[in-house]
């Protein structure tokens, strides 16, 4: 069978330490993401198989559920988290940052906190790697797709990091991202546990109350350039959601490299500061108070600051949490 699911293109696919843990608090307060219990495994539903599907232009046959899977960035671990598929975990790679506690998945190992090498990869004897990015899958990285596939191990590619542009949305959709989630169940045969899945956070998008007239720039990394989010990616999604208007939506990428010049010319009223492993709160906030023109801002001088978790940037089943989460710290803020 082949699927119809659009997103891969089978026919078409986060002051002071107290203000960031204040911060960090506030966020931990919204939803989470919705999943199927992770203690429980879902049933597969073999009538289903096989599976052809496009995926980033690498055509990808499924013949029965996968069993042994490696994961490679946060994104993937946690779909596979949400839709209950963690006893089909043998090993996730890349990690973002830690995994949140009501998805599981603290048994599974990290055999390596970037891309592992194909060494590392065949000695876990995968059926299947389900990756973040497409660049992952390289000689230097993961192996190249088709060894891979010639050994016998399947690969899976998040559709909206697809490189190239024919493969990937032109601009990101919570609708992307649920047929992303409904691929996700029909490869690994629980394709009705990713339709609840999806209901659920469609239920949970819908109750947002989007803010108004209120500018936003999404702050990942760097000090001297900032790395932020642009117009075509998650970021711009999510702040679509709750009613942000980011001021690098001119800028057509899921992320850009942006100067300190224009964010000062925007001087946005709002900021999101990215969390990850790398690049904790504390630090970018000691950046934009370092630095004399950025320390003059609105936002800088009035704290107005809300922070999401690095993973949540990516396409995947925690935006919806990312959106509900920055609107219940805008609330807190005053919106």
């Amino acid at each position: 069978m082949t699927s119809r699911f659009p997103a891969s293109r089978v026919t078409r696919p986060l002051a002071a330490i107290g203000l960031a843990a204040s911060l960090l608090a506030v966020s931990a307060c919204a939803s989470p993401a919705a999943s199927v219990s992770p203690k429980e495994s879902a049933a597969p539903e073999a009538a289903r198989f096989p599976l052809t599907l496009d995926n980033c232009g690498t055509e990808v046959t499924i013949e029965k559920a996968p069993e042994r899977v490696l994961t490679i960035k946060s994104t993937t671990t946690e779909m596979l988290l949400a839709l209950g598929l963690e006893d089909a975990l043998i090993g996730r790679a890349f990690p973002d940052g830690p995994l949140p506690e009501d998805l599981g998945g603290a048994d599974v190992p990290v055999i390596s906190d970037k891309v592992p090498g194909q060494e590392a990869v065949l000695d876990l004897e995968p059926d299947f790697i389900y990756a973040g990015w497409e660049s992952n899958f390289s000689a230097d990285g993961a192996g190249e797709r088709a060894d891979l596939q010639s050994l016998g191990v399947n690969t899976y590619v998040s559709p909206a990091a697809c490189q190239e542009p024919e493969y990937a949305p032109e601009s990101l959709s919570f609708d992307d991202v649920f047929a992303q989630i409904e691929e996700v169940g029909s490869i690994f045969g629980v394709s009705d546990a990713a339709a609840e899945l999806v209901d659920t956070q469609k239920t949970q998008l819908d109750a947002i109350e989007p803010v108004e007239d209120m500018t936003a720039l999404w702050y990942s990394s760097g000090s001297d350039t900032p790395y932020v989010g642009a117009g075509s990616g998650a970021p711009q999604m999510i702040m679509d959601a709750v009613g942000l208007t980011n001021i690098a939506a001119d800028v057509d990428e899921s992320w850009t490299s942006f100067n300190w010049e224009a964010v000062v010319d925007a001087n946005p009223d709002v900021i999101v500061l990215v969390v990850s492993d790398w690049g904790i709160a504390e630090k970018k906030i000691g950046v934009l108070e370092s630095n004399p023109a950025t320390a003059k801002l609105d936002a800088v001088v009035n704290k107005r600051y809300v922070t999401v978790p690095f993973a949540t940037g990516e396409a995947g089943v925690r935006n919806v949490e990312a959106a509900t989460s920055i609107a219940t710290q805008l609330e807190a803020l005053g919106r």
